[in-house]
């Protein structure tokens, strides 16, 4: 697992404010999110749990200590969804209510929702978002389901 948080920690940079951050790839991470939400995540070497808050946009997972995200907000972590493979449930994993994974070829981070729904919106948010943004499928291979019905 340690790969797949060093590789959310090193996109977290000193940039100077009002530059771009080139991890953030111009992602403007403080303006009308796909989604965002209060999620608990297991830290990376201490596996204590801490609560965060979470902001996918344009193919990227930025989390922060404080719900108010603006312009001069550090994230405490960025994933790139193109990395990874899976979302899914992991309560029997875990034995935790709530729990989800997101895995990449050698990496699982854990997450627990405040709510059944959470969690499912989240699952379906983050999927997508791999889907769309996955290096392997090329623009015309996203159907988009509701505009065939």
């Amino acid at each position: 697992m340690s790969s797949l948080w060093r590789a959310a920690l090193d996109r977290i940079t000193g940039s100077e404010p009002g530059s771009p951050n080139p991890d953030h790839d111009g992602v403007q991470f403080w303006s009308e999110p796909e989604r965002a939400g209060w999620l608990t995540k297991q830290g990376e070497y201490i596996k204590t749990w801490r609560r965060r808050w979470f902001v996918l946009k344009q193919g990227k997972l930025f989390w922060f200590k404080e719900s108010v995200i603006t312009r001069s907000s550090k994230p405490r972590g960025v994933i790139p969804v193109s990395s990874c493979l899976t979302v899914k449930g992991a309560e029997d994993v875990l034995n935790r209510q709530f729990a989800f994974e997101l895995s990449t070829r050698n990496d699982t981070m854990y997450f627990i929702a405040d709510s059944e729904k959470d969690k499912e919106d989240w699952i379906n948010s983050i999927g997508r978002s791999i889907v769309q943004h996955s290096r392997s499928v090329t623009d015309r291979e996203i159907v988009d389901y509701d505009s065939n019905q």
